[in-house]
Formats: structure tokens, C-alpha cells, sequence
């Protein structure tokens, strides 16, 4: 392979004036530029990224740990990640923690390693107790509901107003006996008990009891999750007007579950989501959803990273970010069908 020293001797120049062409110093004439490429070319000369970021300290490379792909809204969220990393001219490595602690530390010691200049952690293994654990000496960002008031960036999303706006649409509409299908919860906050919390929180404002006879423990977020749900809810024989799904895939398999027992959505049921898949854009009905500005969590977990590592424009300590949720209204809570 060619080298810079080769490409110097073919082109009559110093080894410093063709780095500085292949850096694209402004201070390089155009005949003198054009002597190096020409020679770069003639030479099959060939950049050695490895080893110019080893030099640089620099990899332009950051991960995206996330706990699982065979979700719709994680890979939708990775490919917002990678479109906004490309606007920086970074490239992305993508990792499945798997809902694992121990997954999840191993990540940070990949960028710990250097194998990433910085990183995007979604936090479910790890909790408010493993905190001390990203106290380290490159830029993290973690996503999520586990750990609060961190030593690193945070972004979330607004699950307790989301829920609330949810329930309250389903109010709104006339629904007074509303099941909440959620996933197990723990004594850590997480998305399903936040969303539980904003759902009673909203039937209380409406003056509306909490009754436990309604609320469906899955646990798998999965269209089948979703399906077996209500399949159980109208086994039981309760009586329910209004469904709040704790995410938009668990609602696409509640919506099937439904029309296999003859009720219709929305004259029988009327069912929310949350997350705005696209694909609740195409189920008959199309279902109502909570959008949390996935988009906008995406672009600000990147944008933060982009600033740790450059350090251009410095932020003062640990900055959180928490979107912000609306409910985009379709056929699946529709009123007068």
C-alpha cells in the first residue's frame, strides 16, 4: 500500500503539504493540490481511517444500546438516531442489551474502551442505585424512566401526562368503564407504572373510580400480549367501554382481539395506544395514539452527546430533557360510529 511518504515523492512535495490536502487545509495552492491528488490517485493511495482517529482521539463513531430491536418503537427510535447522527458526520453502532444489567454495564465499558466516542443508553437493567456506575470520563446519555437525576444527560418521555391525556381522551368520548392493559411493575419506576399512575390519576379528576377488576397484567409488549389481554378481559365477563394500552403494538393486538369477539371499535370499545407507530396509521381502525415526540427525544439525546464530545459549547453539569405528549386522534376512538 501507498503511502504518504509515496504520494510526497510522486507529487514533489513535502509529506506535511499532502496531509494537509487530505485534511483540506484552505491554505494549500490549487496547482499544488492538484499535483497531490493526482499523484494520491495514480497511487491508489487510500486514507487509514484507524489509524488518523487513533491520532485524533476520535472514532466518530457513537453506540445506541437499546433493549430490544423486534419492537417497532426501538427500531423506528434507532433509525431517528442514525439520520440525526449523520447530520454530524457520525456514524452509529447499535447494540441490544436485551433488558440486561449486565448487557447494559457492557456497553459503557465498549465506549470505556474507546470503541465509541460517546454513548446513548437506554437504562432498564440498571436503576436509580446503579447511578454511581456512569460517573465516567466520556459523554453518556441515558434514556428513560430508571434513573433520574443522574450524574450524566438524561431524556425521557412525559409517561404520567401522556397517560393522562390518554384516559382523558377516552373520558372525553364518553368511555366510563376504562381497562388499562400494562406490563408487570415493579418497585423502580417504569413506563408501565407511570402510565398506570397518569390513567388513575385522570379517572380521579374525571371522578371516576379505579377498579382493580380492570387493569390487565401482560408481560410481553407484544401483539400477542396485547391479543391474550383482552382475550382474558372479555372472558371474565367485565363489562368495559374504553381500552388504554400502555403501547401502540399491545393496542394493534388488543384491536384483533376485539374484532375475533364481535365488538366493534369505537361503537362497543374505544382504544388508545401510546408511542404513534406508523403502523396504527394502517390498522382498521386506525388506531388513536399518544405521540411522545420520539423524534424530538432522538434528535436532543444526539445533539447532547455531539456537544460533550466536541465541547464547543460546554453545558453546565447533568442536562434532562422530557418531551412532550399529545394525543393524535383516529378512527379507533371516533365518536357517533
Amino acid at each position: 500500500m501507498a503511502t504518504i511518504q509515496d504520494v510526497a515523492k510522486a507529487a514533489g512535495v513535502s509529506p506535511m503539504t499532502v496531509s494537509n490536502v487530505i485534511n483540506h487545509h484552505p491554505h494549500v495552492k490549487s496547482s499544488t493540490r492538484a499535483k497531490v491528488v493526482k499523484a494520491m490517485e495514480e497511487l491508489d493511495y487510500r486514507v487509514n481511517h484507524a489509524a488518523r482517529n487513533l491520532r485524533a482521539g476520535r472514532t466518530f463513531t457513537i453506540g445506541l444500546a437499546v433493549p430490544e430491536f423486534d419492537r417497532p418503537y426501538w427500531g423506528h427510535f434507532a433509525t431517528r438516531v442514525i439520520e440525526e447522527a449523520a447530520t454530524h458526520n457520525l456514524r452509529v453502532l447499535v447494540e441490544q442489551t436485551g433488558r440486561s444489567k449486565e448487557n447494559e454495564i457492557n456497553a459503557l465499558a465498549l465506549s470505556r474502551n474507546r470503541m465509541y466516542d460517546g454513548l446513548i443508553l437506554s437504562t432498564v437493567g440498571l436503576s436509580a442505585g446503579d447511578a454511581n456506575m456512569l460517573r465516567v470520563d466520556y459523554p453518556v446519555v441515558i434514556l428513560g424512566e430508571r434513573i433520574f437525576s443522574g450524574p450524566v444527560d438524561h431524556v425521557a418521555m412525559d409517561n404520567v401526562e401522556g397517560a393522562k391525556a390518554a384516559t382523558a381522551h377516552l373520558v372525553e368520548r364518553g368511555c366510563r368503564r376504562i381497562a388499562a392493559v400494562m406490563g408487570p411493575m415493579g418497585a423502580e419506576p417504569d413506563a408501565s407504572s407511570l402510565r398506570y399512575a397518569g390513567y388513575q390519576q385522570a379517572l380521579a379528576a374525571a371522578g371516576i373510580d379505579v377498579d382493580s377488576s380492570l387493569h390487565v397484567t401482560i408481560n410481553e409488549f407484544t401483539l400477542s400480549g396485547g391479543r391474550e389481554a383482552v382475550d382474558r378481559l372479555i372472558g371474565s365477563g367485565i363489562h368495559f367501554d374504553g381500552l388504554f394500552c400502555a403501547t401502540d403494538t399491545i393496542a394493534l393486538g388488543a384491536l384483533r382481539a376485539l374484532h375475533e369477539a364481535k365488538l366493534h371499535v369505537p361503537m362497543d370499545v374505544k382504544v388508545i395506544g401510546f408511542d404513534n407507530l406508523v403502523e396504527g396509521e394502517y390498522s382498521i381502525p386506525s388506531l388513536t395514539t399518544v405521540d411522545p415526540d420520539s423524534a424530538e427525544m432522538a434528535r436532543t439525546a444526539v445533539n447532547l452527546l455531539v456537544r460533550r464530545i466536541s465541547g464547543d459549547s460546554p453545558l453546565q453539569g447533568p442536562t434532562e430533557f422530557v418531551s412532550q405528549a399529545r394525543v393524535i386522534a383516529r378512527e379507533s376512538t371516533a365518536v357517533g360510529r
